[in-house]
């Protein structure tokens, strides 16, 4: 292996295939780990070589066209004598096909989860003409963090392109469409399918359809699979409906975009509790076909409970059965009398249609009633301290995985603000505060933070106790309070130091998984600062760099440190991956840390429109 390919130094050999390999590289100019995909050039006259090398160029092309958390980024294509090469996003982790070939099963939650970030990134990718063709789980990336990439656009159609059109079909079997397998010309609506029988996979443990080529287009063309609920007894009917509508036959019978269907997927994860018939329903017809799967019936549905509403009739009276003690019909003299019994004594009372007659005098002996017991209620315990409701409210928030969370007991309730992440941390985060033993009292105002910022909060998290002492805190804000800007703005960023002395970090976390070192900088050489001194980034009045809003456009992220020693003594590279800052970072803190030094962070998300 050649020590370099153009100006990327080649660290070791990641994978290899039949067209060529993938290898651990470096950008030596900006400091980036990257991922190398190299294919052999072919001969000029071998045409489906040739054909290869042509979807190689248009994976750069489509991917490199695109810049969203949920897609691998491609940054760069080259040439040599002997190859072509990809440059493209480092991603630490693995894909969902070596998870799901281990037969390992996700929980719904985590479905769902998947499945948002999936729709996500195609949304992103369909809104700029791109359909990917072949959605699959050896396709999407998941990193250590639990991020989704979609990968290797390959195959995939730009709008425009004269390549790839209608008679020509190529995908994977099991996760084509039937107008791929028609060799019609597919649109965003294909990657809708194909993620559709991802979903029915990740619930189930199996594809919908199974077989060699033949079988499996004849089942995509003619049957329908038996619904995932079917087949595994921890998926809500409501899911059913979601995933037909998916893999609906007909292209204009699906979800009409990718967040059409991530809509719909968190509705039936919202309304999972809640018992009633599935409104997914399966006639004799969708079985007709010899090669249908044979399968289980589903489990009972459990009827939906009644529910008060205008003019609801009730059900007619049930007439007893024989032998059953209670009031009971009788006709007496011709005439409809009700008996009631009264359990207890010996009177009773007759109401009829005859005159009532009186009745006669018998004395009745009756005991005394027995003293009533009281009930023995359990002591209720005295309210909570201060001081015992931080401390529980510590040992459950403090440590959430994706969080930065801050208590404040000064009011007249407690009060939690801060950030969780979306998806599985914003449930953890739901599930601890319902735990709590005044959750009734606390007011919940942390925000979600929507983007691939994981790794940074868990990385700061540590030092940030979720009651700080007063005066420890370490101030963040944007100019003016503001929390989102637009194309053009300044990003002029206001920060303050603790009560003590120390130095300060301040990095810009992008969408794109980059990290922009906003101070110190080469220009704005790092200092200490005086215990409660201000500090301003980004305005041109107060000397220094400046930064101004540009696409991609989303969320980012603003964490800020402070420590009472300098966390580098190597400067960083202006902008580096966070992949390869984050370690690094971690590293730099445990030390100052566990030499007795005092640190204070803060995060601050920040959104970005356009104008």
């Amino acid at each position: 292996m050649a020590d370099t390919l153009g100006k990327y130094e080649l660290r070791h050999v990641l994978g290899k295939g039949a067209m060529g390999v993938v290898y651990e590289g470096f950008d030596p100019i900006i400091a980036r780990r990257v991922a190398i995909k190299t294919v052999r050039l072919p001969d000029p006259d071998d045409v489906e070589a040739q054909e290869e090398l042509a979807r190689f160029k248009r994976e750069a092309q489509a991917a490199g066209r695109l810049s969203h958390p949920n897609i691998v980024g491609v940054f760069d294509y080259g040439e040599t004598p002997e190859l072509a090469y990809i440059v493209m996003e480092f991603v630490d982790g693995t894909t969902l096909k070596h998870v799901v070939d281990k037969k390992e099963r996700f929980e719904l939650g985590e479905v769902v989860r998947i499945m948002e970030a999936l729709m996500a990134g195609l949304q992103f990718s369909h809104d700029r003409g791109v359909v990917h063709r072949d959605i699959k789980p050896a396709n999407l990336m998941l990193t250590q963090a639990g991020e989704i990439k979609i990968a290797d656009f390959g195959i995939a159609r730009i709008e425009s392109s004269s390549m790839t059109q209608a008679g020509t079909m190529l995908g994977t079997p099991s996760y084509m469409s039937p107008e791929q397998f028609m060799g019609q010309t597919v649109d965003a609506r294909t990657d809708i399918y194909s993620s559709g029988v991802l979903l029915y996979q990740l619930l189930t443990g199996e594809k919908p359809f199974e077989g060699g080529l033949t079988a499996i287009m004849h089942k995509v063309l003619n049957t329908e699979p038996p619904p995932p609920s079917a087949l595994s007894v921890t998926v809500p009917h409501g899911f059913d409906a979601v995933v037909k509508k998916a893999m609906a036959k007909r292209p204009e019978d699906r979800f009409a975009t990718a967040r059409d269907f991530a809509v719909a997927l968190r509705e039936a994860f919202t309304a999972k509790a809640e018992p009633g018939p599935s409104s997914f329903s399966l006639g004799a017809a969708d079985f007709a076909d010899g090669d249908a799967t044979m399968v289980a019936p589903s489990r009972p549905s459990t009827p939906a409970p009644l529910r008060p509403g205008p003019a609801t009739a009730l059900p007619p009276p049930v007439p007893a059965k024989a032998g059953k003690k209670g009031p009971h019909f009788a006709l007496l003299g011709g005439g409809a009398v009700l008996l009631l019994t009264a359990l207890g004594g010996g009177a009773y009372f007759v109401l009829g249609a005859h005159k009532p007659q009186p009745a006669a005098q018998t004395a009745v002996q009756t005991a005394p009633p027995a003293p009533v017991t009281p009930p023995v209620l359990p002591p209720v315990p005295p309210p909570m301290t201060q001081a015992q409701r931080e401390a529980a409210f510590t040992a459950a928030l403090g440590s959430l995985p994706c969080t930065l969370l801050t208590g404040d007991d000064s009011g007249a309730t407690p009060e939690l603000s801060g950030l969780a992440g979306t998806g599985a941390a914003q449930q953890a985060l739901t599930a601890a505060v319902q735990s709590l033993p005044d959750a009734a009292l606390l007011t919940n105002n942390a925000a979600v933070i929507d983007g691939p910022y994981c790794g940074a909060l868990d990385t700061i998290r540590p030092y940030h106790p979720l009651y700080a002492a007063s005066g420890t805190a370490l101030s963040l804000g944007l100019a003016g309070g503001k929390t989102t800007l637009h194309d053009g703005d300044l990003i002029t960023v206001t920060q303050t130091m603790p009560n003590t002395t120390g130095y300060l970090e301040t990095d810009y976390f992008s969408s794109d998984g980059t990290v922009l070192h906003l101070y110190p900088t080469p220009t704005d050489k790092q200092a200490e600062f005086a215990a409660g001194a201000s500090k301003v980034l980004g305005d041109p009045a107060h000397g220094g760099a400046s930064w101004q809003v540009s696409a991609p456009y989303g969320t980012d992220m603003i964490i800020a440190i402070a420590s009472s020693s300098p966390l580098f003594v190597a400067p960083r590279p202006q902008e580096e991956n966070a992949s390869d800052y984050l370690p690094a970072l971690r590293t730099e803190l445990q030390a100052v840390a566990s030499s007795g030094g005092q640190l204070a962070v803060a995060a601050l998300p920040v959104v970005t429109l356009p104008k």
